[in-house]
């Protein structure tokens, strides 16, 4: 099982004119542990090309590589496995198609969704969003800026990882760890940072902050 104390979403509209392979680079030397290839607006072919550079990249590093949503796009590019959303395939499917040896990932917001996608055979959730975030839109009130509470609550309702997802900062991050949260994703705290290597960083030292209490 990957380590996430710092899982980076890649989206190289808000990496503030840098390309996504200079971030992940960046974030690579910074220490990140999980880096997933989103690129919303992206062709798949686009995502493709980006994705077999990413993943050479990753491998070399020892890093976990994952793919935001697209099952064959994961097994196209030789990814570790897949992120899962609400409208993406079912774990279950992800599963059969990535094997026992993939990595698959689930987005919730919701305790009951939480046990529902641990039982289905997720590997590690991603909780939130925790904090208000512009990057996801038309998200339902019980889904938004769910606080560090509902991140202690998921927590406490699973045994696989939670990673806590949606406006996380080096200032917030240690409270959501403190909450039960095993790591944070982000993509702008690194992708618009002045210093990506350096925000990287900062960041797996705020999750040592709050496990250290």
């Amino acid at each position: 099982m990957p380590t996430f104390d710092v899982y980076l979403v890649t989206q190289e509209s808000r990496s503030a004119g840098r390309s996504t392979r200079e971030v992940v680079e960046a974030a690579l030397t910074g220490g990140v542990d999980v880096v997933q290839l989103r690129e919303k607006g992206r062709t798949a072919r686009e995502r493709y090309r980006l994705g077999r550079d990413l993943r050479e990249r990753t491998r070399e590093a020892g890093v976990t590589f994952l793919v935001n949503d697209r099952v064959d796009l994961a097994r196209a590019v030789d990814a570790d496995g897949v992120h899962l959303g609400d409208e993406d395939l079912p774990v279950e499917a992800a599963r059969e198609l990535l094997g026992p040896g993939g990595v698959v990932g689930r987005s919730v917001s919701l305790v009951d969704d939480a046990r529902a996608a641990e039982r289905a055979g997720a590997d590690y959730l991603g909780v939130g969003a925790v904090y208000p975030t512009d990057t996801k839109a038309d998200i339902d009130d019980d889904e938004y800026a769910v606080g560090p509470e509902r991140v202690a609550e998921i927590s406490d309702a699973v045994d696989v990882p939670v990673v806590a997802i949606g406006g996380i900062t080096v200032e917030n991050a240690p409270d959501v760890v403190a909450a039960g949260a095993d790591g944070v994703a982000t993509i702008t705290a690194v992708t618009a940072a002045a210093e990506p290597e350096r925000a990287t960083r900062a960041l797996g030292e705020a999750v040592e902050r709050g496990r250290d209490g």
